[in-house]
């Protein structure tokens, strides 16, 4: 017999199975918590923008608060690697065991060189594996200065402006021959043999149905609740071979098929998925959160409609450029456009919109949020524009928060030299 869920509790569900529906820990935050953490998400993506913090720091704060990022460089840079990089729903973080499982459906041929002349292709790989072989590990510009390569040929028709090197390197990351070892302060991947970054040297090559059947499982792990659309694009794997998947874990017991109230689609639960009681989490959530990969899904559980508007002209956004959504409890309530002012030691929220179901406490439970955010990010203070509907109330609470803990008069930034806790000042660009 079917279960039928509420929305309620199917929400409760993805978020009890993201880590997302509990209370922070309040105990200083442990590798061991991190790792945990990792492995209930299974992957975490990677973007470059560092407007706020690097998108793949921000999930680990939104389960775990106040945390050492150095933790992610650890278990990403130094062997015994408890994740590595490699391509999933997009760039990604990995945990190890998923990355021979991935090397058999993972196709990113736009990425790579073959468009090259075969033998021009063939003759840089082994040029590269062979300066790998024998160094420590580098990036494509030292890679290119060590082979002697001119570092702009090519570029006039690559749309990446990626020379001859680098696009091989690709081919070869995208075919599990060389990893990332680690990335620099750029975020420049620093390449080194696979065998020398994976935990178990050569990956073994894997059956593809049972290497789905493992991605597909893990990713309904990680959602507790989804469509088979939601399993196959959470590791980015075709949409036919997930449905196969599907049915073969429902054989197998592991999934099992639910209906959820106003939800139209074939909705599975994983078997071992849990429902809290209630929800009582709140988080800032990064806009490549694992939470809000999939909008439909989004949509359908939270009523909330997403979209990432950085590749909108600045004229046409609708609510800023990085906008975080605000998760309180069992609903996302909340959106704001964030930016760390490094120089000037300052949190800047751009603008602040809620939801029209927003509740009452919405603008002190942010406030709360952000605070605990200038903490982790090292900065000294936060400004808050007035732009959107709830910039004002916000404002308000945090100079209640700051005031509450500093009634006489807030603290001096470091960096500027000014008394006080917090402003409410014009747009910043």
């Amino acid at each position: 017999m079917t279960v039928s869920l509420s929305l309620s509790q199917a929400r409760r569900m993805a978020l009890e199975a993201q880590g997302l529906a509990r209370v922070r820990p309040t105990t200083p935050v442990t590798a061991r918590a991190v790792g945990r953490t990792l492995a209930q998400l299974q992957l975490v993506q990677i973007d470059s923008v560092n407007v706020l913090a690097r998108s793949h720091y921000l999930p680990f704060f939104s389960r775990l608060g106040n945390y050492d990022t150095a933790i992610l460089q650890t278990m990403a840079g130094r062997a015994p690697r408890r994740m590595m990089e490699y391509w999933a729903h997009e760039a990604s973080f990995i945990r190890p065991e998923h990355f021979p499982d991935l090397l058999a459906w993972q196709k990113r041929y736009w990425v790579g060189a073959h468009s090259l002349d075969e033998e021009v292709r063939i003759d840089m790989e082994n040029r590269i594996l062979a300066v790998l072989a024998t160094s420590r590990p580098m990036t494509a510009s030292e890679l290119t200065a060590k082979l002697g390569h001119d570092e702009v040929q090519d570029r006039a028709n690559w749309g990446w402006n990626w020379n001859v090197v680098k696009r091989v390197l690709e081919h070869l990351f995208e075919e599990g021959r060389v990893s990332a070892a680690a990335r620099t302060a750029q975020f420049e991947r620093r390449y080194a043999l696979t065998s020398r970054v994976y935990p178990g040297g050569t990956p073994e090559w894997m059956d593809p149905d049972a290497s789905m059947d493992r991605l597909i499982e893990a990713a309904a792990k990680a959602h507790g609740i989804g469509t088979v659309r939601c399993f196959a694009d959470y590791f980015r794997t075709p949409a036919k071979a997930g449905q196969a998947s599907v049915e073969r874990l429902q054989r197998a017991g592991r999934l099992e098929r639910v209906t959820v109230k106003g939800w139209d689609r074939d909705v599975f639960r994983h078997v071992d998925a849990k429902i809290p009681r209630r929800a009582e989490g709140r988080a800032l959530l990064s806009p490549f959160d694992s939470l809000v990969f999939e909008r439909r899904r989004l949509e359908e559980l939270f009523g909330f409609h997403y979209r990432i508007e950085i590749y909108t002209p600045a004229a046409k956004r609708r609510f800023g450029y990085y906008v975080l959504p605000f998760l309180l409890r069992e609903g996302i309530v909340a959106r704001v456009d964030l930016k760390a002012d490094r120089p000037g030691g300052r949190l800047l929220v751009r603008s602040a919109h809620a939801e029209p179901s927003a509740p009452s406490d919405t603008a002190e439970e942010l406030a709360a949020e952000l605070c605990l955010m200038e903490d982790w990010l090292g900065l000294q203070e936060v400004v808050v524009s007035p732009v959107g509907d709830l910039a004002r109330t916000l404002n308000e609470a945090i100079a209640a928060r700051r005031h509450s803990q500093d009634p006489l008069g807030g603290r001096v930034n470091p960096l500027t030299g000014e008394t006080g806790y917090v402003a409410l000042v014009s747009p910043v660009d």
